[in-house]
C-alpha cells in the first residue's frame, strides 16, 4: 500500500481558496469556527436539491456575506427572481 496523498494541497497545479474568508481574532474565532459549521450543514441540508457544490463565507467586522455556488440557481432564487 503506498502513502496517502491529499488531493487538493499536495498535488501540482491545483489551487483552491479557503471556504471562509475572513481574519480571526483570538478572543471570537471559535465561536465564528461553530458558527460558520452550522451555516453550511443548514445551508447543505435545505438547499439539497439546489446541488449545492460550494458555500463560500466573508466576515469583516460588522457583515456577514455567504455566497452559495450551486447547480441549480433557480430553486434558491425562486419563480419570481426573489426571495423574502
Amino acid at each position: 500500500m503506498g502513502q496517502k496523498v491529499n488531493p487538493i494541497g499536495l498535488r501540482l497545479g491545483i489551487n483552491r481558496n479557503w471556504e471562509s474568508r475572513w481574519f480571526p481574532d483570538f478572543k471570537t474565532a471559535p465561536a465564528n469556527l461553530g458558527e460558520d459549521y452550522k451555516i453550511r450543514t443548514f445551508l447543505k441540508k435545505e438547499l439539497y436539491y439546489a446541488g449545492v457544490a460550494n458555500i463560500i463565507i466573508e466576515r469583516t467586522v460588522k457583515r456577514l456575506r455567504v455566497t452559495i455556488v450551486a447547480a441549480r440557481p433557480g430553486i434558491i432564487i425562486g419563480k419570481k427572481g426573489c426571495r423574502h
